[in-house]
């Protein structure tokens, strides 16, 4: 009993020597931390402002902020390890090493990371862009450093892992899509008239953008009409409904006009039978 008493009293006693020996110096280098947490969110957003001010990408100028605070926070941080006294040298070494190990058990994520600064560097897409990649697509919603979101027509999130990205080819549409609607005429129709209506109704659809200018052609001879190809721009978020409504003002401006829609026919004729 006597034994467990005095080593209580020495636990109790060595507790004390270490708050008395090291407790101020942990209280200065908290204060040093939160120091440095603060600091580092004021200098993010000074240097947030001023990269602001020179128009950088958003997607970069996060970046950048962040890289800043951590700069700050890591400076503050080895202030306060040698205000507790602690080796840098060989808490490095020892971090270096660490870091080589966790660099090969984590490939793919590194991986994603190195893609995704060059992403956000390069910027072969922005926020707000339409693109198509990996056999997928949709428009751009957010680029992160591990993976980049894409809002798809169906209103679902896809959710692209930058490596997936870096080194593919993309097919960037940009803000705008071109509409490919393709519309069949008898052949006895007059096509001056038919282009016109078309012409006339793109122009009248509150979607369908006059600048760039639509595209509206005779597209090929087929073998029971005449293919009219009409390709006019809108934005990206009012794609998915102004194809259909493009198709539907057609049918109707035609049947207005008179101007015949056919069905596919083929002609059939039998050699040699008899009579």
């Amino acid at each position: 009993m006597n034994e467990q008493l005095q080593t209580l009293e020495h636990a109790q006693q060595t507790a004390i020597d270490l708050a008395i020996r090291f407790g101020p110096k942990l209280v200065v280098a908290l204060l040093i931390l939160a120091a440095g947490y603060l600091a580092g969110r004021w200098v993010g957003r000074l240097a947030g402002s001023m990269l602001e001010r020179l128009g950088l990408d958003e997607t970069l100028r996060l970046l950048l902020v962040r890289i800043v605070r951590i700069l700050v926070l890591g400076l503050f941080l080895i202030m306060a390890l040698q205000n507790l006294g602690v080796e840098l040298l060989p808490l490095i070494a020892g971090l270096g090493v660490a870091g080589a190990g966790i660099a090969l058990a984590m490939q793919g994520v590194l991986g994603n990371l190195a893609a995704g600064v060059t992403i956000i560097f390069t910027r072969p897409f922005k926020v707000g862009e339409y693109i198509s990649i990996v056999d997928v697509e949709g428009m751009v919603e957010e680029i992160r450093l591990f993976n980049t979101v894409l809002s798809h027509p169906d209103r679902s999130r896809v959710i692209i892992p930058n490596r997936k990205i870096a080194g593919e080819i993309l097919h960037n549409f940009g803000t705008l899509r071109q509409l490919d609607v393709v519309v069949n005429v008898a052949y006895d129709t007059d096509l001056r008239q038919a282009l016109a209506a078309i012409d006339e109704l793109l122009a009248a659809h509150p979607r369908i953008l006059q600048e760039p200018q639509p595209m509206v052609r005779v597209l090929t001879l087929g073998d029971s009409a005449v293919q009219i190809a009409i390709r006019p721009w809108t934005a990206v978020a009012d794609f998915p409904t102004t194809s259909g409504e493009v198709t539907r003002a057609v049918l109707e401006s035609f049947r207005e006009r008179g101007i015949h829609i056919p069905f596919p026919q083929r002609e059939v004729r039998l050699l040699g039978a008899s009579a």
